[in-house]
């Protein structure tokens, strides 16, 4: 008997599974349309996950950025310090009831070591709020690329750009050429430079103008940067430490046995006094107990944590590692504790018990000043991150188009000019809250590569920076021996872009080796470029003279030819 197969018939809406019954209401919503869900072929629990992925493999930049940043003093100054007793072992307030004694009003060497208390609670309310100001930016950066651009691109203050600004324009602890305030300002002029070469098409011709080789080479100059800060001792592990004849050497001595150095010379009596201009370092100096130091073992731990979930290709591996040494650091009464038995770390300690609060920021918003708006050093500041920005960030919005497979034949993308816009706007945005530069963060790959096709990815990652607002206190309290490994790891990401540099070619080579030395070792990522782009000009002087000769030559030859025709 013949039997007549009809083929399957679609699973009803009674036979499906919740999630694909969720799947398929937001596809069919106006949600899922506004968004193109099924035209990208992509769910609504994909984009969620896409996005969460994503979240845990850049959050570490909630930490990390804020360290980095305090680095830079922010609008702590020395009004913020406080007279200390002329004998170092004495109270403030005891020191009133001694006759033989007397405060000392504060000077500039207050901010460096031994840090003034007082300039050290308002490096821990700095910190807050730039912890407070990265989340803020980051949502802002998110939301606006999600729902303008309707790309899976998460956006946050960038690595590379942060460490610029606090070691370099502003300085450690204000030392630099351009104050704080000042810093933030030329980021606000450079956002709203960026948002006009943005809207005018004109970023990626501008990015083409750098040398090619100095182009690659800057990404991997910054790895190198960052994870030569992740050796060293205040935002990092402290493998590093200073040498007097070496400059750098094997460092990783307990806080105790470290020693700051200072600038010094000999006065006509004998006695030692600091040369004018100079100042103190941080505890640089490892007097004895190499690789010693319980946190840098702790750390190394999360350093192998974070690697060898990279390795395996784990997702958030970053957050793991910070997570575990985190979380062994926060235990007082231990050799590793972030905590120790001191004003500052009970305060610390007291702030980090509240777990759930919700920080306002109280000096880093709207702190930008145009004070410094005529000397030189603010117009470097500015075209510096003017250029990285065209750079990294429109280098990485195409590379991440293209991974999601959104680029077309000429390398264009849909949403390519409201990603532009986006990211360019939360520039301007994070100034105002007073962090550095906001861009598209790499680590999107993350969520792409999970199946993220639309900006949904980009809100999920919005909401994720919502929650972290409630817990600052526990963000806080992430010590410098847990954000070394990220910033070290983010370096060996960085260093990939060394492969595309034709090292066969040595007008290629020099200026990209150039370029990759001097970001590290001067402490400046202008420096590098600047070295780079002047070797890559000299190296090509001669062939550039010797073209436009020949050009010349063939022209009077043609108009030579021309004349002998027509007589």
């Amino acid at each position: 008997m013949d039997i007549e197969s009809n083929p399957p018939s679609p699973p009803s809406s009674a036979t499906q599974s919740p999630i694909n019954r969720l799947n398929s209401y937001v596809a069919k919503s106006r949600v899922g349309k506004r968004f193109k869900v099924t035209e990208r072929n992509t769910t609504f629990t994909t984009e969620l996950r896409a996005g969460t992925a994503t979240f845990l493999t850049m959050a570490y930049i909630l930490a990390v950025n804020a360290s980095i940043l305090s680095d830079s003093g922010g609008t702590c100054s020395v009004s913020d310090c406080i007279p200390l007793c002329s004998d170092p072992t004495v109270s403030p307030a005891d020191c009133l009831n001694r006759p033989n004694l007397r405060l000392l009003p504060p000077d500039a060497t207050c901010k460096f070591q031994p840090v003034n208390p007082g300039y050290a609670a308002c490096l821990e309310k700095t910190r807050k709020d730039l912890i407070v100001a990265t989340v803020a930016a980051s949502l802002i950066g998110c939301a606006i690329m999600g729902v303008l651009a309707n790309l899976p691109l998460a956006l946050a203050p960038g690595m590379g750009t942060n460490a610029y600004f606090a070691y370099t324009v502003v300085g450690f602890h204000g030392s630099g050429n351009v104050s704080y305030q000042s810093a933030l300002a030329a980021i606000f002029l450079e956002g709203l430079i960026f948002l006009l070469i943005s809207a005018v098409g004109l970023r990626a011709k501008l990015a083409k103008l750098v040398p090619k080789p100095v182009r690659i080479s800057s990404s991997a100059g910054i790895g190198l940067f960052l994870a030569f800060i992740g050796l060293q001792n205040n935002q990092g592990l402290g493998l590093i430490g200073y040498s007097s004849s070496t400059l750098v050497t094997l460092g990783g001595c307990p806080s105790s046995a470290r020693a700051a150095v200072a600038p010094v010379m000999t006065s006509a009596n004998g006695t030692l006094m600091l040369i004018p201009g100079g100042s103190v370092s941080g505890e640089i100096l490892c007097l004895h107990g190499r690789m010693e130091s319980a946190t840098l073992w702790l750390g190394i731990v999360g350093f192998v944590i974070i690697a060898y979930c990279l390795v395996k290709n784990v997702k958030g591996a970053m957050i793991y590692g910070i997570v575990f040494v985190t979380a062994v650091s926060w235990f007082r009464n231990t050799k590793v504790t972030a905590f120790p038995n001191t004003p500052a770390g009970d305060s610390a300690y007291e702030y980090f018990k509240k777990v759930v609060d919700i920080h306002k920021i109280e000096s880093t918003a709207g702190a930008l000043s145009f004070k410094s708006i005529g000397k030189p050093h603010f117009w470097e500041a500015l075209v510096t991150f003017l250029y990285v920005d065209i750079l990294d960030t429109t280098g990485t919005l195409y590379s991440m188009a293209s991974f999601a497979g959104f680029t077309d034949a000429d390398g264009d993308f849909e949403g390519q000019y409201f990603a532009f816009m986006s990211d360019a706007s939360a520039i301007v945005v994070g100034s105002l809250l007073g962090t550095s530069p906001v861009t598209v963060f790499i680590e999107s790959s993350t969520g792409i590569r999970e199946g993220g096709r639309t900006g949904l990815t980009a809100l999920t990652v919005a909401g994720y920076f919502m929650m972290a607002f409630f817990f600052t206190p526990l963000l806080a309290s992430i010590p410098a021996w847990a954000v070394g490994p990220p910033l070290i790891l983010v370096g060996v990401m960085m260093m990939k872009a060394v492969v595309e540099v034709e090292w066969g070619d040595m007008r290629q080579a020099i200026p990209a080796f150039v370029t990759l030395i001097l970001m590290p070792l001067t402490y400046s990522i202008a420096y590098g470029l600047i070295g780079g782009i002047g070797t890559y000009i000299v190296l090509h002087m001669w062939d550039w003279v010797q073209e436009l000769f020949s050009n010349n030559n063939n022209n009077n030859n043609n108009n030579n030819s021309g004349a002998k025709e027509g007589v």
